[in-house]
């Protein structure tokens, strides 16, 4: 039997997405999911690090073995990306800190294992997810989704690769 317990994480500073699902012999069952919000008025370094102690209570809490994060998109406000960037690099140190391996994955990655096909829309892959983790609503807000869609995409990409091992 193969177990695996995966933390995917959507990063950002107003707002990161996580969603834990155990991957159990090809069948997904959702674990916890939520988000972490900032102040807007906070002071950056203050955001970064509350967002970084919510991430490693949640990694204490439950204990992962596998931590995924979506790849940066490029952001044509570079102002933005940069601040995205930085949550994101805390988000990896989160995990790394606590021992836990890091996997990344692309957007069209995650939409082609999650929708089958790169260029699904935002509400395709928010259904797939419901449907994948047969949850009663969609989960809330879109950050949360795109967590738990990263971690779906580890799994598939993840087992597929242990087939070849």
């Amino acid at each position: 039997m193969a177990y695996l317990l995966i933390m995917g994480v959507d990063p950002g500073i107003a707002i990161t997405g996580y969603g834990l699902v155990n991957y159990i012999d090809n069948r997904y069952s959702i674990v916890d999911y939520g988000c972490i919000r900032t102040a807007s008025g906070t002071p950056l370094p203050e955001r970064l690090n509350l967002l970084y102690q919510e991430l490693v209570k949640i990694v204490v809490k439950y204990g992962p073995e596998h931590y995924v994060v979506e790849e940066l998109f490029f952001n044509k406000n570079t102002r933005t990306a940069l601040v995205v960037a930085q949550a994101r690099g805390v988000t990896i140190l989160a995990a790394a800190g606590s021992g836990v391996p890091v996997y990344e994955y692309t957007p069209l990655q995650v939409k082609q294992a999650v929708a089958g096909s790169g260029r699904a829309g935002k509400s395709q892959v928010q259904f797939m997810v419901k449907t994948i983790l047969a949850l009663s609503e969609t989960p809330a807000p879109d950050d949360v989704a795109d967590a738990l869609a990263v971690a779906i995409c580890h799994a598939h990409i993840h087992s597929w690769e242990r087939k070849f091992e």
